[in-house]
């Protein structure tokens, strides 16, 4: 009954103090797999340092869009070097967050499209943040998706973490070829919209996450988030769909695995 934390930040400063901690106990929770997302240059080599450090650790390198103003020529040129790095499974965090506007917007559209450019072309899925532009992040990424048909990425573009959309939105990136991603709302008492969607998903799309130390899962929330808790959201998850845990961990392991190529 493994599970895959498929989203997590455990190179931020509020894991420096107890990082192996954190990771044991996450390993005692069943979590045998971390993938930690970057979210600019810096951020990525420390993924890609704690992957090359930690076995059950993977890592995602790109840049956020809070940060896509300063993906120059030279910074894009070293995140595609990172990419290649052994253990690194995807380009992300990268999208679009119109509810923050840290980076202007059409800087971020200008970032988004270019990580996804050479996203497709490593032959590496991407893992989407979006935050208030689901409508321009389908339409950039139906684009993207159109050209990459017939590759061996088409089935499994990326995903869609943290949703945040509606079911309607969900099919339409299911399609494309990505998975969605539930992470700690989903335990929420107001979380119905989010619940009638996680009840419609088909199985083998969904993926379960943490984006620790962001968005603690109930009864823990309030406090820092960490890998061990994705047992919280999986273990909702399988209530909302009537199913047993047992049933959910190996499907949403099974989905971790085909998205991202890599064995528990």
């Amino acid at each position: 009954m493994h599970l895959v934390d498929t989203h997590a930040h455990l190179d931020f400063r509020q894991f420096d103090a107890d990082r192996g901690a954190v990771l044991g106990r996450a390993q005692a929770a069943e979590v045998a797999a971390v993938v930690n997302v970057g979210t600019d240059l810096a951020s990525s080599r420390r993924a890609v340092a704690l992957a090359a450090e930690y076995g059950q650790i993977y890592a995602a390198v790109g840049m956020h869009p809070h940060d896509a103003k300063g993906l120059d020529g030279a910074v894009r040129a070293d995140l595609r070097e990172l990419a290649q790095q052994p253990k690194v499974v995807a380009v992300g965090e990268i999208g679009l967050d119109y509810y923050r506007d840290r980076s202007p917007r059409d800087m971020q559209v200008r970032a988004f499209r270019a990580q996804l450019g050479w996203a497709g072309k490593m032959g590496k899925p991407v893992v989407i943040h979006d935050r208030e532009a689901h409508d321009e992040v389908m339409d950039i990424l139906t684009a993207w998706a159109q050209g990459l048909q017939g590759s061996s990425l088409s089935e499994r573009l990326g995903v869609l973490h943290t949703f945040s959309g509606d079911l309607t939105m969900a099919e339409r990136a299911i399609e494309l070829g990505f998975y969605i991603s539930i992470s700690g709302p989903v335990t929420y008492k107001n979380a119905h919209r989010l619940a009638r969607v996680v009840q419609a998903l088909p199985l083998e799309r969904i993926l379960v996450e943490t984006d620790c130390p962001f968005l603690t899962p109930h009864p823990h929330r309030g406090k820092r988030n960490e890998p061990a808790y994705v047992r919280l959201v999986a273990e909702k998850i399988a209530a909302l769909r009537g199913i047993s845990f047992a049933d959910l961990a190996e499907a949403t392991t099974a989905n971790a695995q085909r998205l991202f190529q890599f064995e528990v």
